[in-house]
């Protein structure tokens, strides 16, 4: 049977339908707003997995059909690929507020698969896989109780707008992505032009508004198409094992978080628990995974425990300190700019690079393509965090972190306009225990300085965090890996002095109420004016001068009409003068000129030569030009790159001559003047006027 539900959402209509398509996925649901088409299936495996994996056992896979904006791939195989960035960055999206709603016992692996159809180009597909697994889920067998819905806000002229557009998105000043249930809100994710903390407050209140206008439709399908529920798996627990364990296990976690040191307090807890799983051995021979899972538990309950009644944390700060923070720049010599950024147990690299034109990246996607001139990219290699694994390339995590760092510095990037370089940041985590995307952020903005590039002024990140309990909340800034993993919520928020440029909230409870939300806002405002302070005292504004290892950049325009004199034939005399001037050189549509050389005198030599090839013949100028041709009439002289102009037999002397050759030869270089160009284009040169002149200087001189 097939059922379809609709509302009416930003003045378009959003509708979700089920029943026709993918009928043999576990769930799965049609998703259409606008003319933007997604089919969001659900799938779960025949059996549970028998070993606890300590999350939930979901994998979310996003991708789009380049026939949805009636493209063809491109590359040899003419067909997608691995997935993109935005593919990527989106799947992420749609997995963060959906795994916290799961049921810890559903130990079911679980896919949910989001194919986007159709693209109209206005409206991004990433929020409706978030609802339409939202949907899917609840209208599968997969046991999914929580209905959400997902909008994206901007914000133009003062006013707030419900899922803008793309063409919306470029006028606006943020873009900011709510998920959220009936009740609460679940997730946050977005990026702004320093908006204030009441701008940041209003915007999470519009958006939840009109998500309760999603949730009854979503409701309304599960109602009719609902299936019976697969079985949760808890875990079986013999009740007086737990007993024992917790007897074993409570005073070596007690003294575990009293210890600051993140190593050796996991390594005191890594003791402890093997030692309790050697010590009940002999008695529960089969249930290491039990008492593991247990003395988990315990970590859980203990730490959390001391926050709420002791209100002290693991490392004795209060709710509000920052841990200690220390910055460098210009740790390396030869890069172009960098920082070195250290907060606590958490250690960033960060080293800017500039670039020319060329090295710009292309971005293509269902919205169309453009090319980028700033990123940044994020490396997390397991000795960060005392683990060994094979490097491979950067996965969802490292991508995932580094776009939101690139967020959150690009609204102090200056415009090409007044800084005419592509700029790449690179931050590698040498340590890593709380929060290495907010301190990437940190390192950003000292190595952006260091380089020399004006950005507008420092921008620093801080990640807050949660306990939650049914009568109480504590709200923890600046925390630790350990209070990111036992607590209920991970918000991470960037900015400078003036404002908010990016924020990211997740969570591990049911929701968080808009009050929560406010007083975590406010204390994480605290945090950054106290890191800003901090990373001032480093470096306060962007070095006068940018490294003498960078590029200089020279910015010209000629006439569009030329572009392809200064090319050349196949590109000839462009790669011809990059060559002699060891520079690279990019021309645009409108004829402007991008020269980059690292010494500039060769910028400037390979300006002095396009200038030559673009340059117009002037009634009553002099040049120095070479004899190309002889003719019984006159010889025809270059006097610009491709530009030649007779020189009258009679002009060449200021006498009488019989032949050309008696005065000049081929390839003979020549001084003259331009005394006319007819209406055709066609110069008349002298010489004879120039010799005149020579003449009487002499005579003078006599």
């Amino acid at each position: 049977m097939v059922i379809r539900k609709e509302v009416e959402i930003g003045g378009r209509i959003l509708s979700l339908e089920t029943g026709k398509i993918a009928k043999q996925a576990n769930g799965s649901i049609w998703i259409q707003y606008a003319d933007t088409v997604a089919l969001v299936a659900v799938v779960a495996s025949k059996e549970p997995i028998e070993e606890d994996k300590g999350f939930v056992p979901l994998q979310v896979d996003y991708r789009e059909k380049a026939y949805a904006a009636g493209k063809i791939p491109g590359g040899f195989f003419k067909r997608e690929g691995r997935p993109s960035e935005k593919e990527t960055l989106s799947a992420r999206l749609i997995d963060r507020p959906i795994r916290s709603l799961f049921n810890k016992d559903f130990r079911f692996e679980t896919q949910i698969y989001v194919t986007v159809l159709s693209s109209d180009q206005e409206n991004d597909a990433d929020t409706l896989g978030i609802i339409g697994a939202s949907a899917a889920l609840l209208v599968s067998d997969v046991p999914f109780d929580t209905p959400i819905g997902a909008v994206r806000v901007g914000k133009i002229n003062g006013q707030l707008i419900l899922n803008p557009t793309f063409k919306q998105l470029q006028e606006s000043v943020m873009e900011i992505i709510v998920a959220a249930s009936a009740d609460f809100i679940i997730m946050v994710e977005g990026e702004a032009s320093e908006i204030s903390d009441n701008d940041l407050i209003e915007a999470l209140e519009f958006a939840h508004k009109h998500i309760k206008e999603i949730i009854p439709i979503i409701e309304e399908l599960a109602r009719n198409t609902g299936k019976l529920k697969l079985p949760l798996n808890p875990i079986e627990i013999k009740s007086d094992l737990i007993e024992k364990v917790r007897k074993f296990a409570v005073p070596y976690i007690k003294e575990a978080i009293t210890i600051k040191e993140k190593l050796a307090r996991h390594s005191l807890a890594n003791t402890a628990v093997t030692t309790i799983v050697q010590t009940l051995s002999n008695e529960y021979p089969d249930d290491e995974i039990v008492i593991r899972y247990i003395f988990a538990e315990l970590e859980r309950e203990l730490m959390r425990e001391k926050i709420i009644n002791e209100r002290a944390r693991i490392d004795d700060r209060s709710m509000t300190d920052i841990r200690s923070i220390t910055g460098e720049i210009g740790v390396l010599p030869r890069t172009h700019g960098s920082a070195l950024f250290t907060r606590g147990e958490t250690q960033s690299l960060a080293v800017t690079t500039l670039g020319s034109k060329l090295d710009e990246q292309k971005i293509e996607g269902l919205d169309g393509s453009f090319w980028k001139r700033y990123m940044l990219h994020y490396n997390f290699p397991s000795y960060c965090v005392g683990e060994v694994s094979i490097p491979r390339g950067p996965g969802r995590r490292e991508i995932g972190h580094g776009r939101l760092a690139e967020k959150a510095l690009q609204y102090v990037i200056p415009s090409e306009i007044d800084f005419p370089y592509t700029i790449r940041i690179v931050s590698d985590i040498f340590e890593s225990n709380g929060s290495s995307s907010m301190a990437t952020v940190c390192a950003g903005s000292l190595s952006l300085m260091d380089a020399g590039v004006p950005i507008k002024k420092q921008t620093a990140g801080i990640a807050m965090g949660l306990i939650k309990t049914e009568n109480d909340f504590i709200i923890l800034s600046d925390i630790l890996g350990d209070e990111d993993h036992l607590g209920d919520m991970d918000l991470k928020l960037a900015g400078s002095c003036d404002g908010f440029t990016a924020v990211q909230m997740d969570i591990k409870v049911k929701g968080i109420s808009i009050e929560i939300m406010k007083k975590a806002i406010a204390q994480a405002r605290e945090g950054l004016i106290h890191i800003l302070a901090v990373m001032n005292k480093v470096i306060d504004k962007p070095h006068a001068n940018i490294s003498p290892y960078a590029p200089k950049i020279i910015i010209f325009k000629i006439d569009p009409a030329v572009i392809g004199m200064v090319i050349g034939p196949g590109g000839k005399i462009i790669r011809e003068i990059q060559e002699k001037t060891n520079s690279t050189i990019s021309i645009e549509e409108d004829g402007t000129v991008f020269i980059s050389a690292v010494d500039e005198t060769n910028g400037n030599e390979a300006k002095r030569l396009i200038d030559q090839i673009v340059a117009v013949p002037e009634v009553g100028k002099i040049y120095d030009g070479i004899v190309k041709r002889i003719t019984p009439f006159g010889a025809f002289v270059e006097i610009l790159p491709g530009k030649d102009g007779l020189l009258h037999i009679s002009e060449i002397e200021n006498r009488r001559i019989a032949r050309v050759e008696d005065v000049l030869k081929i390839g003979q270089e020549v001084q003259v003047k331009v005394i006319k160009i007819d209406e055709m284009g066609k110069v008349d040169l002298t010489r004879k006027q120039l010799l005149n002149k020579e003449n009487d200087h002499k005579e003078y001189r006599r």
